[in-house]
């Protein structure tokens, strides 16, 4: 009789072990979270729809170059992914996902081709400018719109089939249990993954603070040959692309950072904080704003950013 009572009591714990293992598996995004998030992606809708107007604004009547066209794909990017700020927010007053994984799984993917679009196009924008001041506009010349064009084609086209295919195949293949959960995949992360989110993590923070670095060196060096006069073009040009560069610091480099340590420690917990870093990269939306100060105006503005 002790025996059988022994036996129940250690199958209960153990089943009581397994439920709690179970649940702590599946644990749901915490209401403060989804606060956070909720706040973060409502600023971004309303903040980048209106720099999105902006920008289309002024650039409408510009001059197609290099760095203009790099700019218009910057804009498409940020279009693209606005499209997409609704659901999440949906999501996050809902605390619950009712229309299917395939589109969550859409949705989650959506940031992440954002971050990764205007990360390249940040990068062609502020090597295009550094080329332009190291080497002179007029070695550049053999450098056309027609070359900027078919680039950015390839760039599209590259992303349009590689992008659903990884979507369809690979991403977020180990999802939570819940059928109402949405944007937790970190379980799908397998160990050729880790190596590639190492590298792709790693080299971001490596290139944006490289190309910080020159873009200040840059300021620096024209700031010192006009004797401290800010007001020539070339000077305002480069404090334009210094405010890309910036960007990428701010909205990039933190969450690439703690991803590195995210990637090597996945739990609930870092996931749910990886979510909020995450959010966090999609203020590069604003970064038409970041060039709305007291002496800026629509005409100097596209003058310094667009012209070659």
């Amino acid at each position: 009789m002790n025996c059988t009572v022994a036996q129940n009591t250690l199958s209960a714990a153990i089943n009581s072990t397994d439920n709690s293992t179970a649940q702590s598996s599946n644990i749901k995004l915490p209401p403060e979270y989804h606060m956070i998030l909720l706040g973060i992606y409502s600023v971004v809708l309303v903040s980048g729809t209106i720099s999105l107007s902006l920008m289309m604004h002024i650039l409408k009547s510009s001059s197609t170059s290099s760095t203009s066209i790099a700019v218009l794909n910057l804009i498409f990017a940020h279009f693209i992914f606005l499209i997409t700020v609704p659901f999440r927010i949906y999501y996050h007053v809902a605390q619950k996902w009712h229309l299917g994984k395939g589109l969550c799984k859409v949705i989650s993917g959506m940031i992440h081709i954002h971050m990764y679009m205007s990360f390249i196009f940040y990068v062609i924008i502020l090597i295009t400018r550094l080329m332009t001041f190291y080497h002179k506009a007029g070695q550049l010349a053999s450098f056309q719109r027609i070359h900027a064009l078919v680039v950015s084609a390839l760039v599209w086209l590259v992303v349009l089939i590689m992008v659903p295919c990884i979507i369809h195949f690979s991403y977020g293949q180990k999802s939570s249990a819940d059928a109402y959960e949405c944007f937790h995949f970190g379980l799908s992360i397998h160990s050729g993954a880790k190596v590639f989110n190492y590298i792709i993590s790693t080299m971001i923070i490596v290139v944006a603070t490289v190309l910080t670095a020159l873009q200040a060196s840059a300021l620096r060096v024209l700031y010192r040959k006009h004797q401290g006069c800010t007001s020539q073009q070339d000077f305002g040009a480069q404090q334009k692309s210094l405010c890309f560069a910036l960007i990428m610091v701010v909205c990039f480099i933190p969450y690439h950072m703690f991803r590195l340590y995210y990637v090597a420690n996945i739990n609930n917990e870092n996931e749910n904080i990886n979510e909020v870093f995450l959010s966090l990269t999609t203020f590069n939306c604003l970064d038409m704003l970041t060039f709305l100060g007291r002496r800026t105006c629509y005409t100097c503005f596209l003058r310094n950013l667009v012209c070659e």
